[in-house]
């Protein structure tokens, strides 16, 4: 009896398509925004248009505004539904070794050579990215199963100098937690812990009141 295995890029791609994305017809919602860090709370509402770019307005103070604004970018990108061969047509992918909990490596080539990416249970467990010149790598812990694609629940993230590997930075723990409006999943708190030479800081924003915006015709 043979066995067929698939090849990296469809285990990989079936992953990649695992992922909870908003689809064609999302409209956008509101929120109000509750940023707690360390100790001090500013408060914002922000919109998340149809075409994912996000306003903040009536923050407390400038700097919470610029965490907020980041935030929402960050949360509304990761939601952009784009296809397999728009994002890695120009890339190569081959198996790199498979660990003890059953995670296999991906390592890429082509034009994103040096990447890496980890698979278990169909979701992607581990990413390792170059991105505007630094190494990110990302390890998630822990997902949420919405029917329609996982989404990450605990995960963290550190930098590193792609010449010297010397880490930028502090290592960030996150909690995202999602609620269902309609019918989309949209976060509704994360929690950031960051650790930078012993000292661990906490973000915390809190999103409330989310609203669907009304589809434009």
């Amino acid at each position: 009896m043979t066995v067929t295995q698939i090849s990296a890029q469809e285990l990989f791609r079936a992953a990649y398509e695992n992922r909870y994305t908003w689809d064609k017809d999302f409209p956008g919602y509101t929120a109000d925004v509750t940023l707690k860090n360390d100790g001090q709370v500013a408060t914002a509402k922000v919109v998340v248009s149809a075409n994912l770019k996000a306003e903040v307005s009536d923050a407390s103070d400038d700097q919470a505004k610029q965490a907020i604004q980041y935030q929402a970018w960050e949360i509304a990108i990761h939601r952009v539904r784009r296809s397999f061969e728009d994002t890695h047509s120009a890339n190569t992918f081959s198996y790199g070794a498979t660990a003890a909990d059953g995670s296999v490596e991906i390592l890429v080539g082509g034009k994103a050579e040096g990447d890496k990416y980890k698979v278990r249970n169909n979701e992607v467990s581990h990413v390792h990215r170059l991105v505007h010149g630094t190494f990110v790598t990302i390890d998630t812990f822990s997902s949420h199963q919405t029917g329609e694609g996982y989404l990450s629940h605990t995960y963290d993230s550190v930098y590193h100098d792609p010449a010297t590997g010397e880490q930028k930075g502090g290592r960030s723990e996150f909690t995202d937690e999602y609620e269902k409006v309609g019918k989309y999943f949209i976060l509704n708190r994360r929690e950031i812990k960051t650790e930078i030479e012993g000292k661990v800081t906490t973000q915390e924003f809190i999103f409330s009141n989310i609203q669907l915006l009304e589809p434009t015709a």
